[in-house]
């Protein structure tokens, strides 16, 4: 994906992942996000109750680790892993958003989350499954 124009905006998209805040001109003022997480789906129209949508779920900053973008002919694919800490603990989950893109700003956003997973399902997790690859 390098050198295609939507690499920069998928970098957009990552950081707002990360600080909550998007970056000038990465959402189209009527942006619409569907979001499905394990039993919820939740839906947003226009940048501020996007942007709500995302702050309300994640009111903290945390860290993109781990990401792969594909473009499509209408934008991107972009799957990626986050990780915070509420101060007490440290979350992960991954995600996978499909972005269209029109005039350079994303229009259209479905994202599929596999819920937070606190210390213990992480733990959980890795003592009962040996992952192939990271």
């Amino acid at each position: 994906m390098d050198g295609d124009p939507t690499r920069s905006i998928a970098e957009g998209f990552i950081a707002f992942m990360e600080q909550g805040v998007p970056p000038t001109g990465l959402f189209a003022d009527d942006v619409f996000c569907d979001f499905t997480m394990p039993l919820w789906r939740l839906q947003a129209q226009g940048m501020d109750d996007v942007v709500a949508l995302r702050t309300q779920g994640h009111p903290l900053p945390g860290e993109v680790t781990r990401w792969r973008c594909d473009p499509t002919p209408t934008g991107f694919v972009l799957e990626f892993e986050e990780r915070w800490s509420d101060g007490v603990q440290r979350w992960y989950c991954r995600e996978m958003a499909r972005a269209d893109v029109v005039a350079g700003a994303i229009a259209s956003l479905s994202v599929y989350c596999t819920g937070d997973w606190d210390e213990a399902l992480q733990r959980r997790h890795a003592a009962e499954v040996a992952l192939l690859r990271p």
